[in-house]
C-alpha cells in the first residue's frame, strides 16, 4: 500500500521525538572489534567510533552521545592504559560529537572540518525532521579544524582525514590509515541501510555520489572500511552502496524532470528492488526517495 507524501512528511515530524524517547543509555554495550593491527572499531549506540592505539597515543574517530563517554573510555582502557589525546569528527552530528566536550576536558584534541565547528558554534535547524539541536557548549568544540587535508603521523602510520564536500553534510570527512589499509567513512556510508542525506547542513545526493566514487580509490582492495553506521565492510559492499544510490538518483531526477511531483515519484516506488537490501534501517524507502527529490538536480528547463 502506497502512502501519500502528506503521509510520508507526518511519518517525518515524529521520528526527532521517538529517537530520544526509545534510547535509554543505561542499557547500551559499547563493544570493540579488531580491524587491523592497533585499529579497532567500536559500536555502542550512535556512529561507529574509530580506534586507534599504539605506542605514541590513542587517536580516536567519533565519540557518539555523551552519556556513553565513560563506557567508551572504559571499552578503550580494556584495551590500552593511555589516554585518548586525539579526537577527529567526521561531521557534527549529535551522535558522532556527544562525547567531545568531555574528551576535550580529558585532555584529547578535537580535530575537524572547518564546517564542523562552524556548525556546532550555533544553532542548527534540520528542516527535514524538524529537529532544532542548539550549539554546542565551547569546550565541545574542535580546536583544530582543516579546509582541505591534514595527516597525523602517528603509531607507526599516516593517518589522513580529508574532506570530501557536500555529501552527508558540507563537513564530512574520510579518515584513512595508510599503512593499514582502513578507512573510516563516516556517515557518507551507510552499511545496510538507506543513508539519511542532512540537506539542512549542506549535503546532497550527488555529493554522497561523489564521495562514495572517493572512497573507492583508497586502499587496495583488501581494505577495510568502517562506515558511520552498520557493520564492518569492504570494497565490494561499498561498490553496491553506490550502484544503489546512482540507480535511484538518475530515476528520481527523471521523474522530476519530467515534473512529476514528489507524491507521483513515490508512487513510482524508485526504490523498489532495493529495499529488502537497504531499506530496514531508520530511513525508510520513501523517506529516502523525498531526500533524494529534494535533492536531485533535473535537466527541466
Amino acid at each position: 500500500m502506497r502512502i501519500s507524501a502528506v503521509a510520508v512528511v507526518a511519518l517525518l515530524l515524529t521520528v526527532p521525538r521517538a529517537i530520544p524517547a526509545q534510547q535509554n543509555f543505561d542499557t547500551v554495550q559499547v563493544r570493540s572489534q579488531k580491524v587491523a593491527e592497533g585499529v579497532y572499531m567500536l559500536t555502542g549506540a550512535g556512529g561507529n567510533i574509530g580506534l586507534s592505539i599504539g605506542a605514541e597515543a590513542v587517536f580516536v574517530v567519533d565519540d557518539q552521545y555523551a552519556p556513553l563517554t565513560p563506557k567508551i573510555l572504559a571499552a578503550i582502557a580494556q584495551l590500552t592504559d593511555k589516554p585518548v589525546r586525539f579526537v577527529v569528527n567526521t561531521h557534527w552530528h549529535w551522535d558522532h560529537t556527544g562525547g567531545n566536550e568531555a574528551m576535550g576536558k580529558a585532555g584529547a584534541l578535537i580535530v575537524a572540518h572547518d564546517n564542523v565547528r562552524r556548525r556546532m558554534s550555533t544553532e542548527q535547524v534540520n528542516e527535514f525532521f524538524q529537529r532544532t539541536t542548539p550549539a554546542s557548549p565551547p569546550g565541545a568544540l574542535p580546536v583544530i579544524t582543516f579546509s582541505d587535508t591534514v595527516t597525523f603521523h602517528i603509531n607507526g602510520d599516516d593517518v589522513q582525514a580529508f574532506h570530501v564536500a557536500n555529501a552527508h553534510t558540507d563537513g564530512d570527512a574520510f579518515i584513512v590509515w595508510r599503512k593499514a589499509n582502513v578507512v573510516h567513512a563516516g556517515d557518507v556510508f551507510f552499511n545496510g541501510r538507506y543513508p539519511f542525506i542532512d540537506l539542512s547542513s549542506g549535503g546532497s545526493i550527488d555529493g554522497m555520489i561523489a564521495a562514495i566514487d572517493v572512497l573507492l580509490t583508497l586502499g587496495d582492495a583488501n581494505a577495510k572500511i568502517m562506515p558511520g553506521h552498520g557493520e564492518l565492510s569492504d570494497r565490494a559492499a561499498v561498490q553496491e552502496y553506490g550502484k544503489m544510490l546512482k540507480t535511484v538518483r538518475d530515476r528520481v531526477r527523471q521523474q522530476k524532470s519530467a515534473g512529476r511531483s514528489l507524491e507521483q515519484t513515490l508512487a513510482a516506488h524508485p526504490t523498489a528492488e532495493f529495499d529488502a537490501r537497504w531499506g530496514t534501517g531508520y530511513i525508510k524507502p520513501d523517506q529516502f526517495v523525498t531526500m533524494v527529490y529534494q535533492s536531485v538536480r533535473t535537466t527541466r528547463r
